[in-house]
């Protein structure tokens, strides 16, 4: 069988990690193909992480299922994704919070932040105003848009960084790694969040300066 994104995403679904339909159809419209390098292309619909370059992956699509699951971004939202590597969660994110919504995505790496910013142009995300792309350190946020609803991260550290937690809204969501775990931090009042932990997973460490 030939795979392509209609198999990935009935996958998905199939195996309990793709629920809501909101994220649903942002899977089916934003093809991961369009986001690895040209040598992997052959392997896009495979569910496993590949290399982009730079000690970086494009994330195993379960694993961006799930979080974005925890997350529950909407329509409308205004979004800080950390690290933007090939930038598939970014362009994922933004066809979920549409034309209403935001998407701050933030990239240490120069080259990668080019290769997000063309894989997100085939889908118009930047020139609609719906994805704004940052060269910067991810630990530290990006204040000049906060508050953000939500804030997803892609690479993993040692503990959630405060600036995170300073500029999501109260009532907003952290999805992010923390060692192999993902954790969910829900902002509950200005200094108190409640957390839930997800044991058993892999990611590469988030480059700060």
């Amino acid at each position: 069988m030939v795979l392509n994104n209609e198999n990935l995403v009935e996958n998905l679904i199939k195996d309990g990690y793709l629920k809501t339909a909101l994220i649903i159809n942002a899977f089916k419209a934003v093809d991961r193909k369009d986001f690895v390098r040209d040598e992997d292309k052959e392997h896009a619909y495979v569910n496993y992480p590949l290399a982009i370059g730079f000690g970086q992956t494009i994330s195993q699509p379960l694993t961006v299922a799930f979080m974005l699951e925890l997350l529950s971004p909407k329509l409308g939202e205004k979004i800080l994704d950390i690290g933007a590597g090939s930038g598939w969660q970014t362009a994922l994110l933004a066809q979920i919070v549409g034309e209403q919504g935001k998407v701050i995505a933030i990239e240490r790496i120069p080259e990668l932040k080019i290769f997000a910013e063309k894989n997100i142009g085939k889908y118009g995300f930047i020139e609609k105003g719906i994805v704004k792309i940052i060269e910067g350190d991810g630990s530290k946020s990006y204040e000049l848009d906060a508050p953000f609803d939500k804030i997803i991260a892609a690479a993993t550290s040692k503990e959630i960084p405060d600036a995170w937690k300073k500029q999501l809204k109260i009532g907003g969501f952290i999805v992010a790694p923390v060692n192999q775990s993902i954790y969910v931090l829900g902002k509950t009042g200005p200094e108190e969040f409640s957390k839930k932990q997800y044991f058993g997973f892999s990611f590469v460490p988030l480059v700060t300066d």
